[in-house]
Parts: C-alpha cells; structure tokens; sequence
C-alpha cells in the first residue's frame, strides 16, 4: 500500500508530461513564471528565513512540553488559563491542521470543554511560528502581525462562543479531567531556555532583515549595514549556550527535530510555490490565470469579496505554508488586503477533509457553528484590516 502514492505520481507526472500543451505560449509563460517564483524564494527566503525557522520549531517541539500545555484543557482547569494557553498552543506546539485533529480528539473526548477545546483546534494550525514568520517576510510584517493577533483573538473568541451557545451540552459531558503522561525532569531553568529561544528568534531576524529605503531612518540602515556581524555574535553565543546547558543526546533530539519539519515542509512548499507560480505568476507578472478573474472575485475590500476569500479559504486543503505562495501570487494579480487576510485566518484552520473529521467527534451541528463562527469572523477582520490599511 505504501508503494502507491509514488505510484500514482509517476502516473501524474508521465500524464502532465504528455498532455500539457507547451507549445501554446500562455502555457510556456505560466511554467517559466513557476520556475521564476521558485528562485525567487530560494534566493529570498530559505537560507536566510526558513532554515533559522526550522531550527526554532525543532526547538520548541523538542525542550517545549506537550504535556505541560495539555494539561490546562482539562475540566477541572482554571477557566482563564485554560483560554489564554489554548490560543497560544499553535506556537507552542507547531502543529498541522492535520496534526492538531487527533489531540483535538484526544482531549475533547477525555473531558475538556468545548470552548477550550475548539480555542485549540483553531490556535494549533493558525498560529504554526513557521507560517507566521513566512507570511511576515513574504507578504509583509503587517499582514504577518494581523495574521498572529488575529488568530490568537479568534482562538478566544471562537472558544467562547462555542462554550456559551453549546453550555448545556457542555455540562451534561462534564465528566472529569483526563489524564497525561507525568514531565520528565528538566535540568535547565525557564530562564536558560528563554535566552535560548530569544538567541535564535534574534538570529532569524537579523539574518532576515531586509534592505531598507532611503525614506527609512539612519539607525534603521546602519543595523542593516552590520546584520550579518550581528549574526555571526550570535552563533557564536548561540554555541556557547548549546555547550553549557545541553547534553548530546538533546542536541541530538533537536537537530532531528528539525530534519523532520524540514524534511516535512520543503516538498511541500516548493510544490505550492510551482503551483502557484504557474497558475498565478510572481507579483506583476501574468500567468494562466488572468488578473480580471481575481481581481472580480476578491479585489477591493467589499462584504462580497471578503466573504468569498473566507468560503474559499475554509474549503481548500492548504499543506503547511503553500498558502503564503498561493497569497503572492493571488495579491500580486488584484486580491485586496482584506481578502488575503481573510482567506490566512480561515484557510489554515479549516478545510473540507478537517471538517468531515471534527464532526466525527463532535457531531454535525457544533461542527457546522465552528465553522460558520470561523468563516463569520474571518470576514469581519478582513474587513477591517482592509479599511485599516486602505
């Protein structure tokens, strides 16, 4: 069985081989366009964004403990806590709206309530740190910032909604907490881990920065002027850290950690951004999709397009990151700012197949309020957002 996923590949790719038509010249701009997007984020994004980025979801699925998240969803959990871990633990645990349905399921069926419970499934793959540091360097820092803020909010909002309409429902499952592997011990303090983390988030900023504009201040361009000195300061406390405080085998740990997300996310990307190259091309150039479809459908910042942005966006599949190219190429053929962020706080929490799961577990009716609740308020912030920034 597990020979027939690369078999239908080779069928796929031998089919594209044989009956796409490159000799229409739309079709040859539309496949160089794909290939043109491609070394763009090559050449912008991977060594200098995506590689520190992957060291730091290493990181955090290594030294940060699941356990000690988990157990806040619980019952008997404080209220206050239960709500402000769950709609940060997509940071924290650096799951796929893939990942997140079986601990959705895990802790829903063993006694968490609905609302921290359903705070978590839409904070584990909204706020993936992968997704949010790609979108800011993409698609730019304010669109990166609307996206964590927003789904953080939402997260909270979501969850307490679902609490309250489904309160009673609620109650009558209560039925105690559940129950979680013990920690095992930990020999560094939060402190040393802290700096650790803070060490590599500075790495990947600064290695990140990007040129600024004359119209930029002065401080602005002379800390541009000396990032990589800043950087190479920084490995070199960044490798003093891994010497003192970490024995090999965390090390280890850590490295494989970061081959797996690696490993996971790259063909992925890469094939999304071919995808979206050749359907949508790089900002300002055209490829098989004409810019007047895109610019009808989600351009401007009405109720309509909004609206059409969160639909979409709640029904797709997005594999982890491919829907920061897919927005590239959509914003660079018309799609307005509203829009894109609608279709981000919708698109990575929701799709067609994670909806079909949630109501296995839930049922039809809190799945169908879950998502209108998402689809409803991924409308309301692009909206806003798009007044804001219009």
């Amino acid at each position: 069985m597990k020979e027939w996923p690369k078999f239908l590949w080779l069928i796929g790719i031998f089919l594209g081989a044989y009956y796409i038509p490159w000799e229409s010249v739309l079709i040859r701009q539309a496949g160089l366009e794909a290939f043109m997007m491609l070394q763009d984020y090559a050449r912008r994004h991977v060594l200098t964004c995506l590689i520190p980025a992957f060291f730091i979801a290493g990181a955090i699925s290594v030294f940060v403990s699941q356990t000690a998240v988990l157990k806040y969803f619980g019952a008997k959990a404080n209220k206050f806590l239960s709500y402000s871990v769950a709609s940060v633990s997509g940071s924290v645990l650096a799951v796929c709206s893939c990942t997140v349905l079986p601990l959705f399921a895990g802790i829903y069926t063993r006694g968490a309530g609905i609302g921290p419970a359903t705070a978590f499934l839409y904070s584990g793959p909204a706020i993936n740190v992968l997704a949010i540091i790609l979108t800011a360097r993409v698609l730019g820092w304010q669109l990166g910032l609307a996206r964590a803020v927003g789904a953080i909010i939402f997260a909270i909002v979501t969850g307490l909604l679902m609490a309250f309409i489904f309160r009673k429902d609620d109650k009558n499952r209560e039925t105690g907490d559940f129950f979680l592997p013990e920690d095992e011990g930990q020999k560094r303090t939060l402190r040393h881990d802290a700096l650790y983390m803070l060490t590599m988030v500075l790495i990947l900023v600064f290695a990140s920065l990007s040129e600024p504009s004359a119209a930029e201040g002065w401080l602005w361009r002379f800390v541009f002027s000396v990032k990589w000195y800043l950087v190479a300061v920084l490995l070199v406390v960044l490798g003093i850290m891994l010497k003192m405080w970490f024995v090999k085998d965390e090390l280890k740990s850590w490295v494989r950690a970061t081959w797996d997300f690696a490993v996971q996310i790259l063909p992925l990307l890469f094939g999304g951004v071919l995808v979206a190259g050749f359907l949508l091309g790089r900002p300002g150039y055209p490829a098989l999709i004409p810019e007047h479809y895109i610019q009808m459908l989600v351009g401007g910042n009405a109720l309509g397009a909004n609206f059409f942005a969160s639909i979409a966006g709640a029904l797709m599949y997005f594999a982890t990151l491919t829907e920061v190219p897919i927005l590239q190429g959509l914003i660079g053929a018309g799609m307005g700012q509203g829009p894109a962020l609608a279709l981000l706080l919708a698109g990575p929490a929701l799709s067609l197949p994670a909806m079909i799961t949630i109501s296995s577990i839930m049922g039809l009716k809190k799945t169908v309020v879950y998502c209108s609740i998402v689809v409803m308020l991924s409308t309301m912030a692009g909206m806003g957002y798009g007044w804001l920034v219009g």
